[in-house]
C-alpha cells in the first residue's frame, strides 16, 4: 500500500492517511492494512470550519486528511447541493432571507435561492459569507487537493431518480474514470434500494450501506455493497466477524467504517475492533 507524508495535524488527532492506489483486478482499491485505520473527515473537518462547505474540505486537507465524507441533496430545480439536514434552518440564514418559507426544506428551494444563503456565520464570524456548495464545486475542490470522497445520498425517497443524477454529475466532472472509481470514490446511503440502484447503474462503483443490518439483510447487502458503515456505539465483535466473513459486490471481504466516534477515541477503538476505519 502506498502512503503519502502526513501534513501537520492538530494536537490529539491520530490518523493514517492512504494515498491513491492503482486499481486492482477486482475493480476496487486494496484494503487498508490491519492496525492502520483510515480516518475520513466527517462533513469535512467540521470542528474547524462549517460542515459540508469548501472551507471544511480545505481544513481537512490542512490536517492531512485525504478522504472527506459529505451529504448530497437535490434542490427544487433538480440541482445537487452538499448539505446534511433536510432543512436549511440550522446551518444557514434562511429564516432571515426567506421568513415566509417555513419549514425551509432543501427540496423547496432552487439552487439560485440556496446560493444566496450564508452558510458560515452560524459557525463563526470569520466564515461569514460561506456558501452551500454545489456538488460540482465540491468535486472540483477535492480534485484540487487530490482528496477522496465518501458521498452520502441523503433522503433519496423524497428525490426519486437522484441516484442517476448523482452519477451523471460525477461523470461530468471526471469522477467515474478508472482512477477515481478505483481509489477515490465510494457512494453510500441509509437506503438499501438506493445503494442497490447505484450498483446497478454503475457496477464498478464501490458502495456502502449506512447502519448495522443483521441476519439475512446483511447477506443481502453484500450483493451490492462493499462497505457496511454503522454507528460506533452499535458495534460488537460478533457483528464485526459476521460482516468480515461476507464478500461484497466486488469479491472482497466487506469493510467497516464506523461513525459517531468520540473526539479522542476513534483510532484506538477502530484498532481494538479490527475495523478498517472511522468517519470522524
Amino acid at each position: 500500500m502506498l502512503r503519502i507524508p502526513m501534513r501537520p495535524a492538530a494536537a490529539g488527532l491520530a490518523f493514517v492517511a492512504m494515498a491513491a492506489v492503482p486499481l486492482s483486478a477486482a475493480g476496487t482499491a486494496p484494503r487498508v492494512g490491519a492496525g492502520s485505520p483510515l480516518v475520513i473527515a466527517h462533513r469535512g473537518a467540521a470542528r474547524d470550519a462549517p460542515e459540508n462547505t469548501l472551507s471544511a474540505v480545505d481544513a481537512a486537507y490542512r490536517r492531512g486528511l485525504i478522504w472527506v465524507e459529505n451529504d448530497v441533496q437535490r434542490t427544487k430545480d433538480g440541482r445537487l447541493v452538499v448539505l446534511h439536514d433536510t432543512t436549511l434552518r440550522r446551518t444557514t440564514d434562511v429564516e432571515r432571507m426567506f421568513p415566509d418559507r417555513a419549514p425551509w426544506r432543501v427540496r423547496d428551494f432552487t439552487a439560485a435561492e440556496i446560493a444566496r444563503l450564508d452558510a458560515g456565520s452560524w459557525f463563526g464570524p470569520r466564515f461569514a459569507g460561506e456558501r452551500v456548495p454545489t456538488l460540482a464545486a465540491f468535486l472540483r475542490r477535492l480534485d484540487h487537493h487530490g482528496q477522496g470522497l465518501l458521498l452520502e445520498i441523503k433522503s433519496p425517497k423524497s428525490a426519486p431518480g437522484i441516484e442517476a443524477g448523482v452519477l451523471g454529475e460525477l461523470r461530468r466532472h471526471g469522477w467515474l474514470d478508472r482512477a477515481h472509481i478505483g481509489s477515490r470514490l465510494v457512494v453510500q446511503s441509509f437506503c438499501l434500494p438506493c445503494v442497490a440502484r447505484v450498483h446497478k447503474l454503475a457496477p464498478r462503483m464501490r458502495t456502502g450501506v449506512l447502519g448495522a443490518p443483521a441476519g439475512d439483510r446483511l447477506a443481502r447487502c453484500a450483493r451490492f455493497a462493499d462497505q457496511i458503515n454503522p454507528r460506533m456505539s452499535t458495534l460488537s465483535s460478533r457483528w464485526i466477524k459476521a460482516v468480515h466473513r461476507l464478500r461484497g459486490a466486488h469479491g472482497r471481504p466487506l469493510e467497516i467504517y464506523a461513525w459517531g466516534v468520540g473526539k479522542n477515541t476513534g483510532v484506538r477503538l477502530a484498532r481494538a475492533f479490527g475495523i478498517e476505519g472511522i468517519i470522524s
